[in-house]
């Protein structure tokens, strides 16, 4: 009983990650990072390759606050290369083919392709196109909402009180949850849904310190405590508190016309979204480690109810892809003993697999993968 009350309390906080991609998983643990993806022809196609992050070079980015803003963005870029890649394989054939009619040739199709799954200028041209499609959508359009309505119906909200940031936090969440669940109605987001609950299944697996094998993986919610969709219910309920304290302490000048006052806090809310997104990253990581918390479980309560939305019960065959992401992931972690690594010492690899079976067992422990 004792193993299994440590286990349960290990597995909120064990340092490998994932996310779902086209028909495949993403999977980093910390020094590995592998994309698994089921190709046309019914086999896996394994990206295998070393993670050496700024944190490895740049020791200070390893500080609270100042980590949860370096993986949000390595997160983003992870993701984007990920979902490049995925988008490759899953649709090659397709790809090729209008490239043939087109004119190119074999070699530089190629070519076009592998440069999608490369991190450079169009990457980050990519995550600030996100990132400014994020600030419309979650900055500029609810708090002119919320002004709107404070001024329709003459409310005696300023930028100074809290009413004001609880109902923009209100719409945030509303506009979020509205957007998550339309699009879980387009079939090919519904798979990657799916995908995403087996990238949860399959960590679970291994922080109950079970084999990874589909058997036992299928036994696990889809849910998990550390999931990006909690992270968002996060920024949205520390947004709302620290917009509260700042623009009390730090008033905008009343003597600015009103419509210039919101656009002086929209922006400044921007450079805000920094340190929340800091402060969040801690917040869930403490939630995950103090699990048994009561208080924990309340502030953790929403955001796995919003992974019900983006998480869905996934086959078989999902779980075994999901499940050769994190083993290959362990793999090259124990093989290279990527932890006493000080460089990049892994070359970038693929590799097709016809089953979870070609993938050699490690033995590694759960123990050397808690945060």
């Amino acid at each position: 009983m004792l193993k299994k009350f440590l286990l349960f309390l290990q597995k909120q906080y064990t340092s490998i990650g994932g996310q779902a991609v086209i028909e495949g998983v993403m999977m980093r643990s910390p020094n590995s990072f592998v994309v698994a993806v089921r190709k046309p022809d019914g086999k896996i196609r394994l990206r295998r390759d070393q993670w050496f992050g700024l944190s490895k070079r740049l020791d200070f980015l390893k500080k609270p606050f100042l980590r949860g803003v370096l993986v949000l963005i390595e997160t983003m870029a992870n993701g984007i290369v990920s979902l490049n890649y995925s988008a490759n394989i899953a649709m090659e054939d397709e790809l090729r083919q209008k490239g043939l009619k087109k004119g190119k040739t074999e070699e530089e199709i190629s070519k076009e392709l592998k440069k999608k799954e490369e991190v450079n200028f169009s990457t980050f041209l990519t995550i600030g196109s996100s990132f400014a499609f994020g600030i419309a959508l979650f900055v500029f359009l609810p708090h002119s909402l919320t002004a709107y309505i404070s001024d329709t119906f003459e409310l005696s909200w300023g930028l100074d009180s809290f009413e004001f940031h609880f109902v923009d936090g209100l719409i945030k969440g509303i506009i979020f949850v509205k957007y998550i669940y339309l699009i879980g109605f387009i079939p090919d987001i519904r798979r990657v849904f799916q995908y995403h609950g087996a990238e949860h299944k399959s960590i679970s697996t291994f922080e109950a310190g079970q084999e990874l094998l589909v058997e036992n993986a299928k036994k696990f919610t889809t849910l998990h405590p550390r999931c990006g969709t909690s992270f968002v219910f996060f920024l949205l309920l520390v947004s709302i508190i620290f917009f509260s304290a700042i623009f009390t302490f730090i008033p905008i000048d009343q003597d600015l016309p009103v419509v210039l006052r919101h656009v002086v806090a929209m922006v400044f809310k921007i450079f805000l979204m920094f340190p929340i997104a800091g402060i969040s990253y801690e917040l869930i990581k403490l939630a995950g480690k103090y699990s048994s918390n009561p208080l924990a479980k309340i502030i953790s309560y929403p955001g796995m109810m919003l992974q019900k939305l983006t998480t869905k019960e996934p086959d078989e065959e999902q779980l075994e892809v999901a499940l050769a992401s994190i083993k290959a992931a362990l793999f090259l972690e124990k093989k290279y003993e990527l932890d006493k690594a000080d460089k990049k010492i892994v070359t970038l690899d693929e590799v097709d697999i016809a089953s979870l079976y070609d993938i050699e067992d490690t033995n590694a422990k759960l123990s050397e993968f808690l945060e």
